[in-house]
């Protein structure tokens, strides 16, 4: 019996849920399972898998989360709606929760790098209308939404992106996961402006640990989250004297921190973005246990 996540969030905090990609390269999918397997000694509340530009790794995502679901994982897929319409929207949708697949993550979506989008023609020009569209046709589904620290590249103003976020979660979604930051006050900060738009529903911190400065600066360019001063001075100089294993060691022991800081804080858990690394993961998570017990 296939079980929302809201549910399972209510009985098991503070919990782990886990991200990962679909490889795009399916000799590369055994070695995917491998280290998704590694990560059950967290026990996961659930996993959540990506879902890429304009939904072009779709098929990959829902082979992957059907697979999840029979390993005995409860699987989110994340489901985008940029360029979409109500018939495929709803023909994949279906295809999920045949595969025994019944928690999403709806999210708006970027269009591909090609291809320009008239928001104002489209159907599903917000996340929030995705939101309604699952709400009105497949009730049964847990639907979560992504919420942004550092306002949304297209938001006029912090006032203006949290009230997208508030309209998102007051359209019928049962959580908000947050996009990756690396100050815990960031976090309870934006816990406090959505409980003042009236937000009750649990908001997940989202921790990315940093792996390299290429990644680093590349997500940076991606998210435009911001970054403590000291962080990335300390980072930079990890990358010269020790190189890519000194950088990882130290982003490791940040989001050790982080999530130290979070769950002390209160946090009902912790949404880590795995980056499909299954010993980065379970290092920080030791980490985190040998600084609270």
């Amino acid at each position: 019996m296939f079980m929302k996540i809201i549910d399972r969030m209510q009985s098991s905090a503070p919990f782990y849920s886990l991200e990962f990609f679909p490889p795009k390269d399916r000799g590369q999918w055994p070695l995917f399972f491998h280290n998704v397997e590694k990560l059950r000694a967290l026990n996961p509340l659930f996993v959540s898998v990506t879902y890429g530009a304009g939904g072009n790794t779709q098929a990959n995502t829902l082979e992957i989360t059907a697979q999840l679901a029979k390993d005995g994982y409860c699987p989110m897929a994340h489901l985008t709606c940029v360029g979409a319409c109500s018939d495929s929207l709803k023909d994949y949708a279906g295809r999920l929760a045949a595969a025994g697949v019944h928690n999403v993550l709806a999210l708006r979506g970027d269009p591909p790098k090609d291809q320009e989008i008239r928001w104002e023609e489209c159907e599903f020009s917000y996340a929030s209308d995705l939101v309604r569209f699952l709400r009105r046709e497949f009730p049964s589904f847990g639907v979560g939404v992504a919420g942004y620290l550092t306002p949304h590249p297209e938001s006029s103003s912090y006032a203006a992106d949290r009230r997208a976020t508030a309209d998102k979660l007051n359209a019928g979604s049962d959580f908000c996961i947050t996009q990756l930051f690396f100050d815990p006050r960031e976090y309870f900060e934006y816990v406090d402006q959505m409980r003042n738009l009236g937000i009750t529903k649990p908001i997940v911190p989202g921790v990315l640990p940093v792996q390299s400065m290429e990644s680093f600066r590349h997500l940076l360019g991606l998210s435009g989250c911001s970054v403590p001063a000291k962080f990335f001075l300390d980072l930079e100089k990890a990358d010269r004297e020790g190189g890519r294993a000194a950088v990882r060691e130290l982003g490791a022991a940040h989001a050790a921190w982080q999530i130290t800081a979070l769950l002390d804080g209160g946090a009902p858990g912790i949404h880590l973005y795995t980056l499909n690394m299954a010993e980065l993961c379970l290092r920080i998570v030791e980490l985190v246990r040998e600084s609270r017990f």
